[in-house]
């Protein structure tokens, strides 16, 4: 890792703050990973998916008819969140089990499920 230095500028008002905001800048790589998080997140399907599984297991099946959707579709959405490894899959028999991984799914995306279904 190449470590950056503070850039100099006359025209900087605060130099400390810049300095400070510059230690805690993104680098473009993080930056674009957290982008692709918002991405997923930006789908309401899989939204509802989430917060369908967000405090119990369900299967592909269960989690169609909830939704209404073919479950080849429900399918494509579960597949782009467990690339995320935002759910967890369990297969019994011929039938795959989701829950929400809670040790990867973000507190903050939990609280705004929560305060979205009290509106």
């Amino acid at each position: 890792m190449v470590a950056l230095t503070v850039p100099s500028h006359p025209m900087f008002a605060d130099p400390q703050n810049v300095e400070r905001a510059f230690a805690d800048l993104l680098d473009s790589g993080s930056a674009e990973q957290l982008a692709e998080f918002y991405r997923v997140l930006a789908d309401p399907t899989r939204v509802r998916l989430l917060s369908a599984i967000a405090n119990t297991e369900l299967c592909v099946n269960d989690l169609r008819l909830i939704l209404d959707m073919e479950q080849s579709a429900v399918s494509h959405q579960l597949r782009a969140l467990r690339e995320w490894g935002m759910v967890r899959a369990r297969k019994v028999g011929r039938q795959v089990y989701y829950s929400l991984d809670l040790e990867r799914t973000p507190e903050y995306f939990l609280n705004s499920v929560n305060r979205a279904r009290q509106r």
